[in-house]
């Protein structure tokens, strides 16, 4: 269990966000085309994990459009972007907005993820929704980097996510 802030009231997350040189845990959430995507689908692949309640927030869609920026820079790496969303909301988004360099994910079909990455909101009035959060994993889901933001409201630390990589 964690404790962040939504505007200044604090607010239990469920679950232990992995660390630095943990194994990442397995997933299966739903892409945009309605198809189960699991963890091993981006095996191989550098990963950044840009986590958040949901795209219709301000700060959650602006931290889409800056990693979808950064993904362009970034040499065998995907950022998946992760949310309560449905499918429908995150692929509407990113074609109205032109983001092509990110992979949306829901939890719509995959809840354990929350829990697993130590996201869960448990409480108040985003409760079953992500906290945002960014974690970083290497080729072979070694986590090299996390972040769980301390107010929901916040943008993470995009530089420090980025180093890593």
């Amino acid at each position: 269990m964690s404790q962040v802030t939504l505007k200044g009231n604090p607010v239990r997350v469920d679950g232990q966000l992995p660390q630095a040189g943990a194994q990442a845990p397995a997933f299966r959430l739903v892409a945009a085309d309605l198809s189960d995507k699991s963890l091993a689908d981006f095996a191989g692949q550098r990963k950044v994990l840009n986590i958040f309640p949901s795209i219709d927030t301000p700060t959650c869609a602006t931290s889409v459009r800056k990693f979808n920026v950064e993904a362009s820079k970034l040499n065998n790496a995907v950022v998946l972007c992760v949310s309560a969303d449905l499918p429908f909301a995150q692929k509407r988004f990113c074609a109205a907005e032109g983001l092509d360099k990110v992979v949306s994910l829901s939890t719509l079909r995959g809840r354990e993820f929350l829990k697993d990455y130590g996201v869960a909101i448990a409480e108040g009035p985003l409760t079953g929704l992500a906290a945002r959060a960014v974690v970083v994993l290497d080729e072979n889901d070694k986590v090299l980097h996390s972040q769980l933001v301390s107010e929901i409201g916040s943008e993470p630390d995009y530089a420090a996510a980025l180093a890593v990589l």
